[in-house]
C-alpha cells in the first residue's frame, strides 16, 4: 500500500519537493526535471480503472482513480511541470524551486483524487504553495498581491470545503462524481468555491492582480495550474449547469474588454486567461459530448500557448526590466528569437489555422452552434476577434515594433528560457497540424474535424478584418501609464467599511466584553471577601470581620443536620 501511495503522480513531485531541500544547489535544477518526467510516466502506463485506496479513520480515500478524463489533464500538467522546469532552469531560489514542483504536485493531486476529501486537501496545498509564487518577488506590490490572492484561495478552499461537508451530509458520498442540477446549499458552496479558482467574474480579480506580480518563472507555473485544475474539477462535478454556459460566454468577452485596455504585457495575458477558461466553462455548461471534448481540448491547448506566452513576456521583462508597453518598442532586432516564438503563442491562442488554438477553441464554438445556442456562440466568436486584436496584434506590435529608435538596454537570456519557450511552441504547432495527437485522448465520445472548408475560411476572414481594424486603429492603442479599474474597486472601496464592521467592530466587540469580564470579576471577588454580609441577614455587620455570625452558625448547622436525616432515610 506505501508503495502504490508513493507511484501516485502528485505525490511524486511533493516528494521530489522534499527531496530537492537536501540536494546540493548545483544538482537542484536538474533533479527538478527528473520528477515531472517520472510522474507522466506513471500517468501514461496506468490503465483506465487503476485506483489507489487509503483509509483514514472511517473513511475510505481514493487518492487516484484513472480514467480518460483524469489521464488527458495529467499529461498535460507533467509536461508542463517539465517544460515550466526547463525554462526556469537558472533559478537558484529554493523557495520557488520547492513550491512550484509542490504546486504542481498539488494540481496532478487534484486531477487524479477520486474522493472530495482527498480533492480538498491537495487543493489547500495548492493554493499556499502558488502563493509563495508571488511573494518570491520580494516587493511591495507582490507582498500585497499575494496576500489578496491567499485571502481569495483560502475563502474559495473554505467555501469548498462546507459544500463538501454539506454534501457529505445530505448524501452519505464523497466520491468525485457528476452532480445534478440541484442548487442545495452544498452543490452551490461547492460550485462558487471551485469558480473562485477558475477566475469566474465577479470572482476574478484576483488573477489579474496577482499573475503580473508573480516572479517571471513563477507566472508559467501559475498560468497551467490553478484556473485549469478548477476547469477538470467543473467538467468532472459540474456538466450541463447551464447557469455555466452564461458565465462562460460573459467571461470570454470580459476577458479580451479589459485586455485591449490593459498597457502591461503580463497583465494583458493574465485577463486572457479569464477570457480562454470563459470558452471552457462556457462548453461546460453546455454539457454535450463535444462540448466537454472541447474544454478539454481547450484546456490543453490553453497550457501550452498561455505558457508559451509567460515566457516570451517574461523572457522581455528579464532582459528589459519592464514589462509596461509605454516603455517598450523597437526590440524586434533585439529578441528576434523571442519575437518567433511569442508569435506562435500569439497565433495559436487567436486560433488561427495550423496552431493549436484551431482545433481547439473552435470545437467548444461549434458544440454551441450544435446545441442551437446561438447567442452563446455569436459571444465566442466575438471574445475570439478580441483575442487577436489584443495578444495577436497589440502586444506583439507595441513590445516589438513601435519605436524603431527606443534605446532600452536588453541584457542576453539564459539559453535555457529559449528550450523551454522552443518545447512550448514545438507543441502549439505539432498539435495544431498534427490534432489526433490530442483527440486520441480525449474522454468523451464525439468526432470533430477542424480542417473543413467553411471553417478555415470563417477563421481567415475574421483575422483578416481584425487586422485591418487594428492597423486603423493602432495609435489609439498605444501604451500608456493607466490603471484598468476592475470589479475589485468595489471590493477595495468596501475595504474601511468592512474594517470598520468586521475588524475594527469585532475588536470593539471583545474590548467590551473583556471589559465586563473584569468587572464582574472585581464585583465578585470584593463580594465574596465575605459572602456572610449578602448572604445572611443577620450577620454582624458591625463587626464584620467576625467569619459568621452566632445566628447564621446555627442556621447552617440546622440544614446540615436535617440532610443527614434524609440522607440516611432515604439510604435506609
Amino acid at each position: 500500500m506505501m508503495i502504490e501511495l508513493l507511484t501516485i503522480p502528485g505525490v511524486i513531485l511533493i516528494i521530489g519537493a522534499v527531496l530537492l531541500a537536501l540536494l546540493p544547489e548545483k544538482f537542484r535544477s536538474s533533479a527538478f526535471l527528473l520528477f515531472p518526467i517520472a510522474a507522466l510516466a506513471f500517468v501514461i502506463t496506468r490503465p483506465d480503472g487503476y485506483s489507489v485506496t487509503a483509509s483514514l479513520g472511517n473513511f475510505e480515500l481514493i487518492v487516484m482513480e484513472v480514467d480518460a478524463l483524469s489521464r488527458v489533464f495529467g499529461i498535460i500538467f507533467a509536461i508542463t511541470a517539465f517544460v515550466a522546469g526547463t525554462y526556469a532552469w537558472h533559478i537558484k531560489d529554493l523557495g520557488q524551486q520547492v513550491n512550484a514542483l509542490v504546486y504542481a504536485g498539488s494540481a496532478l493531486g487534484v486531477t487524479f483524487a477520486g474522493d472530495l476529501l482527498t480533492l480538498i486537501i491537495f487543493w489547500e496545498l495548492m493554493a499556499v504553495s502558488s502563493t509563495w509564487l508571488i511573494w518570491a518577488n520580494r516587493n511591495e506590490a507582490s507582498d500585497k498581491a499575494g496576500m489578496r490572492y491567499l485571502i481569495y484561495h483560502v475563502l474559495g478552499g473554505g467555501l469548498l470545503l462546507g459544500g463538501i461537508l454539506w454534501h457529505y451530509m445530505d448524501t452519505g458520498s464523497l466520491l468525485v462524481e457528476s452532480l445534478a442540477q440541484e442548487y442545495t446549499i452544498g452543490n452551490v458552496m461547492m460550485l462558487i468555491g471551485v469558480s473562485i479558482n477558475a477566475a469566474v467574474i465577479p470572482l476574478h480579480t484576483w488573477l489579474a492582480d496577482a499573475y503580473p506580480k508573480a516572479t517571471v518563472t513563477g507566472a508559467v507555473f501559475m498560468s497551467a495550474f490553478t484556473t485549469k485544475s478548477a476547469v477538470y474539477v467543473l467538467i468532472r462535478v459540474f456538466p450541463g449547469w447551464e447557469l455555466l454556459i452564461w458565465f462562460g460566454a460573459a467571461m470570454a468577452i470580459y476577458g479580451v474588454v479589459y485586455a485591449v485596455i490593459c498597457k502591461d504585457i503580463r497583465e494583458i495575458l493574465a485577463y486572457h486567461i479569464i477570457s480562454q477558461v470563459g470558452f471552457m466553462v462556457c462548453g461546460i455548461g453546455i454539457g454535450t459530448d463535444l462540448a466537454l471534448n472541447g474544454a478539454t481540448a481547450h484546456a490543453y491547448s490553453h497550457i501550452l500557448y498561455k505558457s508559451l506566452l509567460f515566457m516570451s513576456t517574461g523572457a522581455v521583462l528579464y532582459a528589459t526590466g519592464t514589462s509596461k508597453l509605454v516603455h517598450l518598442g523597437g526590440l524586434a532586432k533585439k529578441m528576434p528569437y523571442v519575437l518567433g516564438l511569442y508569435l506562435v503563442g500569439g497565433f495559436s491562442i487567436s486560433g488561427l489555422p495550423l496552431f493549436n488554438g484551431y482545433i481547439s477553441k473552435s470545437m467548444t464554438i461549434s458544440a454551441a452552434g450544435y446545441a442551437h445556442n446561438e447567442a452563446a456562440m455569436l459571444m465566442l466568436l466575438f471574445a475570439s476577434v478580441g483575442t487577436f486584436l489584443s495578444v495577436g496584434l497589440k502586444l506583439p506590435y507595441y513590445t516589438w515594433f513601435g519605436k524603431e529608435d527606443n534605446d532600452i538596454e536588453v541584457k542576453p537570456l539564459p539559453k535555457n528560457m529559449y528550450i523551454g519557450m522552443g518545447m512550448a511552441a514545438f507543441a502549439c504547432i505539432f498539435y495544431g497540424l498534427y490534432p489526433q495527437a490530442l483527440y486520441m485522448y480525449l474522454p468523451f465520445d464525439a468526432d470533430y474535424n477542424p480542417f473543413t472548408i467553411y471553417h478555415f475560411v470563417e477563421v481567415t476572414q475574421i483575422s483578416l478584418m481584425t487586422f485591418a481594424g487594428f492597423w486603423l486603429l493602432r495609435k489609439k492603442l498605444a501604451g500608456e501609464l493607466i490603471i484598468a479599474l476592475d470589479v475589485d474597486w468595489f471590493y477595495r472601496k468596501a475595504t474601511p467599511a468592512a474594517r470598520r464592521v468586521f475588524v475594527h467592530g469585532v475588536d470593539n466587540f471583545y474590548d467590551r466584553v473583556e471589559e465586563k469580564i473584569w468587572d464582574i470579576a472585581g464585583f465578585l471577588t470584593k463580594k465574596f471577601k465575605n459572602p456572610m454580609l449578602w448572604l445572611n441577614p443577620f450577620t454582624d455587620r458591625k463587626n464584620v470581620a467576625s467569619r459568621y455570625s452566632p445566628s447564621m452558625e446555627v442556621i447552617m448547622s440546622f440544614i446540615l443536620f436535617t440532610i443527614l436525616v434524609f440522607s440516611l432515610v432515604y439510604l435506609t
